[in-house]
């Protein structure tokens, strides 16, 4: 590790489960990289929803992971154990963590720390890799959209949603969205969708029917679950995939699943924290490759809603269960 690399480090805990005011900021001694891992200074971390599952006491971290909350940061290399090739102390990266991310230090494998993009800062780059991975792995791998298909996404303000958009948009997809108010419908035409649709005040099955000429789009990335999964499946072509990567209205429904079978239907799913390292490598390897390009010459770049002081990760928390951002929420760590 670094020479002035401190013995310990103030990180974010979850105290018990609960709401946002469960999270405090403590010391805790800075971790030491094993084989194959990158220890990084964060700068600044993502706040993702399953933070706040795991700080509600529904999402516990995997085996051997750390306690504290946080799946992606961005930083600086303090340090590389054994086996390390490639990265070198100093080197500006973000990278996808299994927890720990709340923290001034934080422990990464190394297949999975990525290059800061193009000319992005690093509160930029640390709203990059939850996002981009979950997107890549369902939109494209999972749901195999390709560039003359169409897709319907859900949430399309979030951080999962404004990256689908981006992604899908670029790469020839038509893409339509839904999104809570005409602000955040605007924000989704604005990133690259055909057609936002407020669903207050809209049905999104008969506008992306009507849109689509009654052929329905092919590929609906959803995170509402609850009534929503009927209606998505009223939504899509024949053939279509529906992806749930969220329930945010409830992971239990009745289904009729006749429609499965006329429309030849596919249901699919998926998490990305507890995969094994090798999955997720090959990820990585898909973005490095076919994303990272199109971030380093300023094609697309991740919406950025607000930045909190580590300290204040409660009222980050209390920002994104709000409801009214667009784009990722940051916590910036000053490293």
């Amino acid at each position: 590790m670094a020479p002035n690399t401190p013995a310990t480090m103030t990180a974010v805990e979850i105290t018990e489960p609960g709401g946002a005011e469960v999270l405090k900021p403590v010391s805790r001694p800075v971790p030491a990289p094993g084989h194959g891992e990158v220890l990084v200074k964060v700068a600044a971390a993502g706040v993702n929803r399953p933070d706040i599952v795991q700080r509600q006491g529904f999402y516990p971290p995997p085996p051997g992971a750390s306690d504290l909350p946080g799946l992606e940061i961005a930083g600086t290399v303090a340090g590389c154990g054994p086996g390390v090739n490639g990265i070198a102390r100093g080197d500006w990266v973000c990278a996808l963590v299994p927890g720990g991310g709340y923290a001034e230090y934080c422990l990464a494998d190394a297949p999975l720390v990525l290059p800061v993009p193009g000319s992005l800062d690093l509160i930029e780059a640390a709203g990059l890799p939850e996002t981009f991975f979950t997107v890549w792995t369902n939109v494209f791998d999972r749901a195999r959209l390709a560039h003359d298909e169409s897709i319907l996404v859900h949430g399309g303000t979030s951080g999962i949603g404004t990256t689908a958009i981006q992604l899908t948009s670029i790469f020839g997809a038509r893409v339509f969205a839904t999104a809570g108010s005409a602000e955040k419908c605007a924000a989704c035409e604005n990133l690259g969708a055909e057609r936002a649709i407020n669903y207050r005040e809209e049905d999104f099955v008969e506008i992306t029917q009507k849109a689509t000429k009654g052929r329905g789009v092919d590929v609906v990335l959803d995170m509402v679950g609850g009534a929503y999964v009927e209606r998505n499946m009223k939504a899509l072509a024949v053939e279509g995939r529906l992806v749930n990567i969220a329930f945010l209205e409830g992971a239990q429904v009745e289904l009729n699943l006749l429609p499965l079978m006329l429309k030849r239907l596919t249901l699919t799913g998926s998490t990305l924290r507890p995969r094994p390292l090798e999955e997720k490598t090959a990820i990585a390897e898909a973005l490095r490759e076919r994303v990272w390009p199109l971030l380093d010459a300023g094609r697309i770049a991740p919406v950025i809603d607000s930045t909190f002081p580590l300290a204040e990760a409660a009222k980050a928390h209390a920002r994104m269960e709000d409801g009214a951002h667009i784009g990722k929420i940051i916590l910036k760590t000053g490293g």
